[in-house]
């Protein structure tokens, strides 16, 4: 059994900051535990801007505080996100998020990462193993 708290987490290599400085990211499983996904709390800047495109994972993201506009660059759809919502990138969607205010999610991803990816410039997390 695995307990694992913000705290534990804060300021350690689990406490992943993006390049960009759009983002930070707590990254509470990994794929070194082996159970197959990856979960995260992220926080994305008000203000800000991200273009992401998971082009080696599939992502869940369920909003836990804030609002945001969610953009898939693909079809020009948007929608407004906000506490209670989640959306799944089943396709590998290139998508764009403008938060309005600070906005914070929890999101698993499959396969799970390992903890040292930042998006290319691309937006791609690159698939990125444990080794055994």
């Amino acid at each position: 059994m695995i307990v694992r708290s913000f705290s534990d987490i804060e300021n350690t290599d689990r406490h992943v900051k993006a390049a960009s400085g759009t983002w930070e990211s707590k990254r509470i499983v990994l794929a070194k535990e082996k159970v197959g996904f990856s979960l995260h709390e992220t926080v994305l800047y008000a203000g800000t801007e991200t273009s992401m495109w998971y082009a080696n994972h599939v992502e869940a993201v369920l909003c836990t505080e804030g609002e945001a506009e969610l953009t898939n660059d693909e079809t020009g759809e948007t929608h407004w996100i906000s506490p209670g919502t989640m959306y799944l990138l089943d396709g590998h969607e290139h998508h764009t998020l403008r938060p309005k205010t600070d906005f914070r999610c929890v999101c698993v991803f499959n396969p799970p990462v390992t903890g040292r990816e930042d998006h290319d410039e691309n937006g791609v997390y690159p698939l990125l193993t444990e080794e055994a």
